[in-house]
């Protein structure tokens, strides 16, 4: 299953269930004993070799957006696709996605606080294409409203979509993992259209299937 497959499938779940509440602060576990890995402990590995080893891994497809951040007046909304995401937790619930460290997008969704994840259909893919260039205008001629919580861009025709506000952000190498805590989600994009009957858009080996 993709990750847009267990992502509807979470949303089934915590529809059925219900939002899980969190009666009181979350036990830390003890943090792990960390050290660097030295140079000469790292196996050689070839970036291309990587990312054709790895582009074996099926995933789902998403756009994460977020609105107009403090000082942004007249910005409008920011956006990237992203197939780097996955549900983390249930108690609380949260979610994550792992943007590159030099995206032009980031400090837009960082300054806003909060995002949506849409999760796209089998029938996006060209919509998929227009956020995933830097520059243009990605929102032109896309419909969209907005997410109940954070008012982040609710893309039409989606899978499903998660509201999120920004829970934490680590490092990871070259990438950020961002930590989303969920305020709202849904199959659909809340106008009827799409949801658990839409297909999802899958990428495997650079392309989408």
């Amino acid at each position: 299953m993709g990750h847009a497959g267990m992502a509807a499938a979470a949303v089934r779940y915590l529809r059925s269930a219900g939002a899980p509440t969190v009666a009181g602060p979350v036990e830390m576990l003890p943090r792990p004993e960390l050290r660097a890995v030295g140079e000469d402990e790292r196996a050689p590995v070839d970036p291309g070799e990587f990312r054709r080893v790895l582009g074996n891994f099926a995933t789902g497809v998403t756009v994460v957006t977020a609105p107009e951040g403090p000082g942004e007046a007249g910005a409008g909304p920011a956006g990237f696709a992203c197939q780097s995401f996955s549900s983390l937790s249930l108690d609380p619930p949260l979610v994550c996605f792992m943007v590159g460290r030099t995206s032009a997008t980031w400090p837009r969704i960082a300054r806003a606080g909060a995002f949506c994840v849409n999760v796209l259909g089998a029938h996006q893919g060209d919509l998929c294409r227009g956020f995933a260039v830097s520059g243009a205008d990605k929102f032109a001629g896309v419909g969209y409203d907005a997410a109940p919580v954070s008012g982040s861009p609710r893309l039409a025709g989606t899978a499903a979509w998660i509201d999120c506000t920004i829970h934490a952000v680590h490092t990871g190498g070259d990438h950020l993992i961002v930590v989303g805590r969920v305020d709202a989600l849904g199959t659909g994009d809340g106008s009827g259209d799409g949801g658990e009957g839409v297909a999802p858009l899958l990428f495997h080996r650079g392309r989408f299937v």
